[in-house]
């Protein structure tokens, strides 16, 4: 039996781990135990809390409650709590997911304790250190031993740094295997699909018409803390609205991104204000962001998560950011990168328009099945 734990902290990572705790629960109970971290770097109760009772995820048996705080205070915090729990737990493997201070705080604890680190959504690379980010991310695969690459980028971007996909067991930290292996968002995409359409009051809420709204989400730092970027963004919204009279814009606002609203001009603030088909309405259940992906006609959006999530229901995206780590979604036609730029945001969401109906979605993120290849290559190789 080998026993695990799991570190989660940001919404976007107790979603992923609900893949890998179904998978656990339902197929493989006999061979895992998992006990969950969870490190409070998210503490809003509608962004955090409430997804472990939608998706069935175990309680976690540890809360740190971290909170918000400068990068070096929330990590150093989060480790200090984390190598104190895997000390006592003595587990035979610390599973990571992603990019967070979370990531960066449970691998430093359990490299420094000689313990393997399974990092999930391994190889994703934007090439701007510029992003916390990417820091966390590239310090965390070189610490790990089983590395999951959701892309075949992924796995590349690991090859040009150095892994080999040549190695053979015994796995260690000094000798790494690396995988291509599809994204456990994927898997989630598909198995909560229906149950949105059950549980989502979202569309009703708000009145919105399947088919006939922009979904947008701002939350980087960049964006939300710049007035000049964020106000491009806003004013972008305004020009698209007036030429798509019929389109309504649905953004979910993060509460960094409301609070540096009020820094906008007061012009620009009371535009906003008056536009009734810019719908700023609170952070959502993870049931009503799917229902929205699922029933809106593009996504507009600086998240990495809903990027791939506009490519699993079909929907083209302009990325509000310099770079993205999902190449693919880019190369492919599906999204286009805009960043802040007014000029670049308006004519993206025209291009994308214009040739919605074009579009294809080839697999490129697996089969659905990530998260019980993951187990077995835990069980096997650990």
């Amino acid at each position: 039996m080998k026993k695990i734990i799991t570190i989660i902290g940001a919404r976007p990572q107790i979603i992923k781990s609900a893949a890998l705790s179904r998978a656990v629960r339902e197929v493989f109970s006999d061979k895992i135990i998992e006990l969950v971290v969870h490190t409070g770097q998210h503490y809003d109760q509608n962004m955090s809390a409430i997804f472990f009772d939608e998706m069935g995820i175990p309680k976690p048996t540890y809360n740190l409650g971290v909170g918000s705080g400068t990068h070096g205070q929330q990590t150093a915090e989060m480790l200090s709590a984390i190598e104190r729990i895997l000390i006592n737990e003595k587990p035979d493997a610390l599973v990571v997911y992603g990019d967070t201070n979370s990531t960066l705080a449970g691998a430093t604890a359990a490299a420094k304790l000689h313990i393997p680190i399974v990092h999930i959504e391994a190889g994703l690379r934007s090439y701007n250190k510029k992003m916390p980010e990417e820091v966390n991310r590239v310090v965390c695969d070189h610490l790990s031993t089983l590395l999951f690459s959701p892309t075949k980028s992924g796995f590349d971007n690991l090859k040009k740094e150095g892994f080999s996909e040549l190695t053979t067991p015994p796995y260690s930290a000094d000798s790494p295997k690396i995988y291509h292996c599809g994204d456990v968002m994927f898997d989630n995409s598909h198995f909560f699909a229906t149950l949105a359409d059950e549980k989502s009051t979202v569309l009703e809420e708000n009145k919105l018409t399947s088919g006939n709204f922009i979904l947008s989400t701002i939350h980087r730092n960049n964006n939300t803390d710049d007035p000049h970027r964020l106000g491009a963004i806003f004013s972008a919204f305004l020009a698209v609205l007036e030429s798509y009279p019929e389109k309504e814009v649905v953004l979910p606002l993060h509460p960094r991104t409301k609070k540096c609203l009020t820094n906008l001009s007061a012009e620009l603030q009371e535009k906003i204000s008056n536009q009734t088909r810019l719908k700023i309405i609170d952070p959502v259940s993870f049931f009503n962001i799917i229902a929205l992906e699922k029933h809106c006609d593009m996504v507009v959006t600086d998240s990495g998560g809903l990027q791939k999530e506009a490519f699993f229901f079909q929907k083209p995206c302009v990325i509000l950011r310099a770079e993205t780590e999902w190449v693919e979604i880019v190369e492919n036609g599906n999204a286009l990168i805009a960043d802040a730029d007014y000029d670049k945001i308006i004519s993206g969401i025209q291009a994308l328009y214009k040739r919605k109906n074009t579009l294809t979605y080839p697999p490129l993120y697996g089969d659905g099945k990530a998260a019980e290849f993951i187990c077995r290559e835990i069980i096997e190789n650990l």
